[in-house]
């Protein structure tokens, strides 16, 4: 999933976090409500998103939580 294709930073748009393209929904959002027990179907249905905008969230947070060691 190339999750650059639909997650943007726009900083005139909730001070700059990550947001599905073409929404004011951030990332931290859909990840919020996955972590809630929604079903993909849920928010798809509430918030007029589609399943790879759900992916791409998922990818950009595992993107963002990846940790590399640091050599000493």
């Amino acid at each position: 999933m190339n999750w650059q294709e639909r997650i943007v930073v726009e900083p005139s748009i909730l001070m700059g976090k990550p947001i599905i393209s073409g929404t004011r929904l951030a990332v931290e959002f859909i990840i919020d409500f996955l972590a809630q027990g929604w079903s993909n179907e849920d928010i798809i249905e509430n918030y007029c998103i589609t399943i790879e905008d759900i992916r791409a969230c998922l990818s950009y947070a595992n993107e963002a939580t990846k940790i590399y060691p640091v050599s000493t």
